[in-house]
């Protein structure tokens, strides 16, 4: 059976959650980027997937609910307070989106891609090849990562002990930590942009990773998540230049 007759037997839940504190930015979500709301990014991008069957904003705002509907998604409710603080983990915000789907409108996803705002350069080609290699792996969980620099691998790392730097890794080791070819790849969640898992591990295990999770390895710049103003500042240069050369 091919990829696009698995995807239309089964329902698959877009869920962009996007509540409105944030310490960084105020009201991040919805910061201006190249005259559209960050929102907004994240919004068309899962429109244009070829797999999703439904794309819902999660939101305990008005105005970012308006921004999402404006948009072209759904938000059929408004996230309750006690799952938008700071500290609410994303686990028991998709539980709740498939808890409601399933008891107010008898729809039960079969997988369901998580999709932050924060992500602005995540494109409908990275979900749905993401998708695709759930189908094709047969994966628990598809979660979207980059490229860790080998700089930043734990046998490059340095700390400090008594004033003296010493290396992080103390283990001996089969390889030389100063050559760079010699290191294994290491590879870090970028947000995660994409994170594609089924349902039975929400619901049931009540958890995003198992042993089966497979990694989708996105490049750096289409990794870039939004966290601080200076990010803004970096993806509004990315998506200039390609609005400029590429025409996206």
């Amino acid at each position: 059976m091919s990829q696009p007759d698995i995807a239309a037997r089964l329902n698959i839940l877009g869920l962009i959650p996007a509540r409105s504190g944030s310490k960084s930015i105020p009201f991040k979500n919805i910061a201006p980027l190249l005259g559209q709301p960050l929102l907004a990014y994240t919004c068309q991008a899962a429109l244009g997937s070829h797999y999703l069957s439904r794309v819902v904003l999660s939101t305990d705002n008005d105005e970012i609910a308006r921004v999402g509907i404006e948009c072209g998604v759904e938000v059929p409710f408004i996230r309750p307070a006690e799952l938008a603080r700071d500290d609410t983990p994303s686990l028991p915000v998709v539980q709740h989106a498939v808890r409601w789907f399933e008891q107010h409108d008898n729809w039960r996803s079969d997988v369901i891609v998580l999709l932050q705002p924060t992500s602005p350069l995540r494109r409908s080609q990275h979900i749905d090849e993401a998708l695709e290699l759930l189908f094709q792996s047969g994966a628990d969980t598809v979660v979207s990562v980059v490229k860790v620099p080998h700089r930043f691998s734990p046998y490059s790392i340095m700390q400090l002990e008594g004033g003296w730097l010493r290396p992080f890794w103390q283990e001996d080791l089969s390889f030389d930590p100063l050559h760079r070819q010699s290191q294994p790849k290491f590879y870090a969640r970028n947000g995660p942009a994409v994170l594609a898992v089924r349902h039975h591990v929400v619901m049931i295990q009540e958890r995003f990773y198992t042993d089966l999770t497979a990694p989708y390895i996105m490049n750096e710049e289409d990794s870039i998540d939004i966290d601080e103003l200076a990010d803004l500042q970096r993806a509004a240069s990315v998506l200039s230049r390609r609005q400029q050369t590429c025409g996206y």
